[in-house]
């Protein structure tokens, strides 16, 4: 599987795509960019489980899970049957639905902070209408933030890819290293008493140390300043409650999607009341906020997570998959090359900082196409991975990726071994501190 020719077809899509959509992709994520182009697949037509299949019918476990929406599975018998009955009385109404009480009534049962709710269609939608209740609330403009929070002006213009935001709004948002107090500390003295919102993802790469979260939380407090939880990843994985539960620090605010509707679009804005009343005096409002399919999706995925239990199944299997391809790595002596770090509910794929990083992130990635491994820089889990059969295989196949890799490793060039284009990385925000 390391040719054009075993993805023929999608290539000649493509060629077709790009005449109509930038990238051929609607998701930076999920363009070519983040590929070996040229040894891989471009478009995926099918998923069931674990599995997607692209347009050549190429299989693959799938690790990436269209950037964690998934987590039962591809094509959940009980979701997509909550869909389809919801299908069969409407989509969109003309005033409020049922469904929505019902969901914002389940949240707050098992998020601590979540109060209230106002539901949105993606991640971005949820952490911006968080920033303007926060600016709302405290009459501050200021934000700090650490991790990645979507394609909006007040966050995007701190990273590389900042072009068309105003430099006004750039101004308006520091950024801070997760870990690191001092880093926070130093980020609040420069502009003392104007900050509305620290928004940080409260578990990234690594897991939070030295208290950091609890320290953060009296920061906040101290200075009224108020503390968003950015739950988009995090939330019903790391802990049915999200990182709030699991380390049980509770924000002012918290942001919740991907996950809440195995892969529908759906996102929430939770909060306490006393901050979220707010939201009836600002402009937070969307057509499709309250779109039903999405809504049945989410109380249906919700029920099953509860059911089966499914972060520790997770957690589990990322416990497994990171002790064992570790165990990989060490017998083909490749520690300095990579190694399996992050949380074991979101195991990460560090690839060292080499002269050539590039280079091996993209033979990576090239074997894992190969021996049938949709796959990037972490490994995306779901319900449907705890399947031993699929941890055994996995197993298997990365023990082939890394011999090869090892063979490449020894070879004075290589890069003769790249079968396409290097990887473009769009940015990085997740650093391992």
């Amino acid at each position: 599987m390391n040719n054009k020719k075993k993805f023929k077809n999608s290539y000649k899509l493509y060629e077709k795509s790009k005449r109509f959509i930038p990238l051929a992709a609607q998701t930076f994520s999920k363009s070519s960019m983040n590929f070996v182009f040229g040894a891989s697949p471009l478009f995926i037509s099918r998923g069931k489980g674990a599995f997607t299949w692209d347009i050549d019918n190429n299989k693959f476990i799938d690790y990436l899970l269209g950037l964690l929406p998934i987590i039962l599975g591809h094509c959940d018998k009980d979701v997509d049957d909550a869909i389809k009955n919801q299908l069969k009385k409407g989509i969109t109404f003309s005033l409020s639905n049922q469904l929505e009480f019902q969901l914002a009534k389940q949240l707050s049962a098992i998020i601590p902070c979540a109060e209230n709710t106002r539901f949105a269609k993606n991640g971005s939608d949820v952490t911006t209408a968080a920033i303007r209740l926060a600016r709302a609330v405290t009459g501050k403009e200021r934000i700090a933030t650490c991790g990645y929070h979507g394609w909006h002006d007040w966050y995007i213009g701190t990273t590389t890819r900042n072009l068309g935001v105003p430099k006004s709004e750039i101004k308006l948002t520091s950024k801070f290293n997760y870990n690191e107090i001092s880093s926070l500390e130093k980020v609040l003295r420069k502009h003392k008493g104007e900050f509305a919102a620290v928004i940080l993802e409260p578990c990234i790469n690594v897991e939070p140390t030295n208290d950091f979260l609890r320290i953060l939380r009296k920061i906040c407090d101290d200075q009224k300043i108020l503390l968003i939880f950015d739950e988009i990843v995090t939330g019903f994985r790391i802990d049915l409650g999200g990182a709030q539960t699991f380390y049980n620090v509770i924000p002012d605010l918290a942001c919740f999607g991907k996950a809440m509707g195995n892969g529908m679009p759906i996102s929430a804005l939770v909060g306490k009341k006393i901050y979220m009343d707010k939201i009836e005096d600002i402009f937070f409002s969307g057509t499709f906020a309250g779109e039903t399919l999405s809504l049945a999706a989410s109380l249906t995925t919700i029920q099953k997570i509860i059911r089966k239990n499914v972060p520790k199944k997770i957690n589990s299997t990322g416990k497994i998959l990171k002790t064992e391809i570790n165990k990989l790595i060490k017998k083909q002596d490749l520690e300095n090359l990579v190694s399996i770090g992050g949380p074991n509910w979101k195991p990460i794929i560090e690839v060292k900082s080499l002269p050539n990083k590039i280079l091996f992130t993209s033979l990576l990635k090239q074997e894992f196409i190969k021996e049938g491994m949709l796959m990037s820089a972490g490994i995306n889990l779901c319900l449907a991975h705890a399947d031993k059969k699929i941890i055994s295989d996995t197993l298997k196949k990365w023990s082939v990726v890394l011999k090869n890799i090892k063979s490449y490793s020894n070879s004075d060039h290589p890069s003769d071994f790249l079968k396409g284009d290097l990887v473009k990385p769009v940015f990085e925000v997740r650093r391992s501190k």
